[in-house]
C-alpha cells in the first residue's frame, strides 16, 4: 500500500498554520514554513511565554501519510544559543514535540484521506 505524502508542502504549512495554535500553551507563539531542501518537511519555530526567553526550531518530516519524525534543530535563549540539557529546554522540546504529534494526527483528514 502506497502511503507517501500526496500533500503540496504550501497546503501541508496552512493547515498547521490553523490548527497548531489550538495544541498551544497561552502565550506561546510559533512560526511554520517549508523546508525548502526537502518537500515532506516543516521547520517549526516556537517562542516559548515567559520570562526565560527560550525559542526551539524544530523539522518535522512526514515519514509517509501517518507518520512524522520530529527532531530538536536548535535551541536559544533570550538570541543565544541554549545548552540543550538543561532541564528547561529538555522540558519545552517534549512539550513541543507532543504538540507536533498531536498537530500530525489532527490533520491526518488531509495527509492520510
Amino acid at each position: 500500500m502506497d502511503r507517501q505524502l500526496q500533500v503540496d508542502q504550501q497546503s501541508l504549512v496552512s493547515a498547521w498554520q490553523e490548527r497548531l495554535p489550538a495544541l498551544m500553551e497561552d502565550g506561546d507563539s510559533f512560526s511554520v514554513q517549508g523546508d525548502a531542501a526537502d518537500q515532506n518537511s516543516l521547520l517549526i519555530h516556537f517562542n516559548a511565554a515567559g520570562r526565560q526567553g527560550y525559542s526551539l526550531d524544530f523539522r518535522c518530516t512526514y515519514v509517509d501519510s501517518r507518520e512524522v519524525a520530529v527532531n530538536l534543530l536548535d535551541a536559544e535563549q533570550d538570541g543565544r544559543v541554549a545548552d540543550e540539557r538543561r532541564d528547561a529546554v529538555q522540558l519545552l522540546a517534549q512539550q513541543y514535540t507532543r504538540q507536533i504529534h498531536e498537530c500530525a494526527q489532527a490533520l491526518q483528514g488531509l495527509t492520510n484521506p
